[in-house]
């Protein structure tokens, strides 16, 4: 275990460049400052119309390049122009990208064409097995957010205000459909699965259960079993946050040391401040 972070490996040499692959939010830019904070050398590759302006400012010229999606080919290009000896994927890419405005170059579009299912898993594990052809280590997604993960318990103080036989029900539900690579969490109510998460991602998902009766009702984020941490790992912030707010939505469970609450602190307590319960379950 490396003393910077659990989820770093044993051998990880910190001399070495991380190169920080960034999409969407908030999860890079923490992943930037706690890296930078370890003394950590880190370069970017960021994405245009994606990756926040904020997070781009936040490396000088020589320390970041900006992409159109599914420039494959000049990513891996750029890698090992920074010498990195690691890369890490963080921060969602519109999953809409996969159908409208990808400009795959030659290498994008021979893994695209080579694949047989198009989805999360595949397209970003055809990335990884190109990242580490060219030498550079993938790591795991969750490095050096240790302080952001959920933990076991009710985080938010109290009980948690759902039966342990409904919760029990909606974790097994949410772990089944995880396993059936259909998505990563659910919303059920007594017994009842009012909407899982599909390709539209969590927030339409949560949209769509505020359309029923929602008292008693709860939100699961879990894993599949073989998750692969080098990318889609499930993500709960202030947008999900609020989300569940504008649904009606007041508990939450996520699985411990598993999902990543993405300014955790915040997050804590703008969901005390709603009344919205959070709950880590192993």
């Amino acid at each position: 275990m490396s003393a910077i972070s659990a989820f770093l490996p044993p051998d990880f040499d910190a001399t070495r460049p991380l190169g920080l692959i960034a999409g969407q939010g908030i999860y890079p830019l923490l992943i930037a400052r706690t890296a930078r904070n370890c003394g950590l050398k880190v370069k970017l590759i960021a994405f245009e119309e994606e990756t926040s302006p904020e997070l781009v400012e936040y490396f000088p010229d020589p320390d970041r390049r900006v992409l159109l999606v599914g420039q494959l080919g000049r990513m891996l290009k750029t890698l090992r122009e920074f010498e990195c000896g690691y890369a890490l994927m963080a921060g969602q890419i519109s999953p809409r990208r996969l159908f409208k405005g990808l400009h795959p170059d030659i290498k994008a579009a021979q893994i695209l064409f080579s694949l047989k299912r198009r989805n999360a898993e595949t397209i970003f594990g055809a990335i990884a097995a190109e990242i580490e052809k060219i030498g550079i280590r993938l790591l795991d997604a969750r490095a050096l957010l240790d302080a952001h993960m959920a933990v076991e318990g009710c985080m938010t103080g109290g009980s948690f205000p759902v039966d342990d036989e409904y919760l029990t029900h909606g974790i097994q539900i949410a772990r089944e459909c995880a396993r059936l690579d259909i998505g990563q969490g659910c919303v059920c109510r007594k017994g009842t699965v009012l909407a899982v998460e599909a390709f539209e991602g969590t927030d339409e998902m949560l949209r769509r259960a505020g359309n029923f009766k929602t008292d008693h009702a709860f939100f699961v984020k879990t894993v599949k079993t073989d998750q692969d941490y080098r990318f889609d790992v499930p993500c709960f912030g202030l947008r999900t946050l609020e989300t569940m707010r504008e649904a009606g939505l007041t508990a939450a469970a996520l699985e411990a040391g598993r999902v990543i609450m993405l300014d955790k602190t915040a997050v804590l307590q703008q969901a005390r401040t709603w009344g919205i319960n959070l709950l880590g379950f192993a």
